[in-house]
């Protein structure tokens, strides 16, 4: 089940970097991607990100909303609402979040710091102000 939830929300995404996509620098979105190839860089998004199975991401930090990964992600990670670790995903980096869902089967190497209070934290603002 938790797999076609992965699948399911990630075709809700309103753009997509295709399989055969290798792209590299700085990403910044505010409504959906999905990441099917392979991205390389920073990504700082106020929408959703989708991380499909077959993806490769090496990212110094990933912000965004949300994030549902099903690949492979290489960096840290933080989600102002929530960040989800579907059944093959691999995840080595620290993440951040106010809520968080790891899948059976999943590789996650790293540290996980839970926020305790979502609508008073921004992963946006400029550090030290959070």
């Amino acid at each position: 089940m938790a797999k076609t939830k992965l699948q399911d929300s990630a075709q809700t995404a309103s753009t997509t970097l295709g399989a055969e996509t290798c792209l590299s620098g700085t990403l910044r979105f505010s409504d959906s991607l999905r990441i099917r190839g392979k991205f390389d860089g920073e990504i700082d998004a106020t929408g959703q990100l989708f991380i499909d199975p077959e993806a490769v991401v090496t990212a110094r930090m990933i912000r965004a909303t949300s994030v549902v990964v099903g690949g492979t992600v290489r960096g840290d990670i933080e989600a102002a609402d929530r960040i989800e670790m579907g059944a093959s995903a691999k995840v080595y980096g620290n993440v951040k979040t106010a809520k968080l869902r790891i899948a059976d089967g999943v590789i996650f190497e790293g540290a996980c710091e839970m926020i305790r209070d979502p609508s008073a934290y921004s992963p946006f603002a400029e550090k030290g102000n959070a």
